[in-house]
């Protein structure tokens, strides 16, 4: 079985976001397509279109969470038990990382305008925060498996 962490990383350096790089690396087990895993994910990269709110690795792992449990009804208990994994989820990567908000995890980068993602980039904050956040993101969702 693949590093689920490294294969998450890989994606992120091939060029996709951290949303889109941590649920690809679970696709196969949650039942997605190559394609699909890449396009239901594709909005939340950059804390949800750069609003840099929820990390994006942090979505796509709730979204891998959900993937993995039935249909859920509301007041079932497949509802109960994945809001509590996305809280432990959640808890657990800002204990991890220090938050689980984009605009934290990247000291108040700015990603909406191009002068602020620019120097985002010229800081390298996305090599050294995000590709991060997206491995974590990957290994916990390995050990909550």
């Amino acid at each position: 079985m693949p590093d689920k962490g490294q294969l998450a990383v890989d994606k992120f350096v091939e060029g996709y976001n951290c949303a889109q790089s941590v649920v690809f690396a679970f696709h196969e087990e949650c039942g997605l397509g190559e394609d699909a895993a890449l396009k239901v994910s594709g909005g939340f990269g950059g804390g949800m279109g750069r609003k840099q709110e929820v990390c994006g690795a942090v979505t796509g792992g709730i979204m891998v969470l959900g993937l993995r449990r039935d249909r859920a009804m509301r007041g079932s208990p497949v509802t109960e038990d994945l809001h509590r994994a996305t809280r432990e989820f959640m808890d657990g990567f800002a204990a991890r990382n220090g938050s689980y908000l984009c605009r934290d995890l990247l000291s108040g980068g700015d990603l909406i305008t191009e002068e602020g993602y620019r120097r985002v980039v010229e800081a390298g904050l996305f090599a050294k925060v995000c590709k991060e956040c997206v491995r974590s993101a990957a290994e916990m969702l390995e050990k909550m498996a």
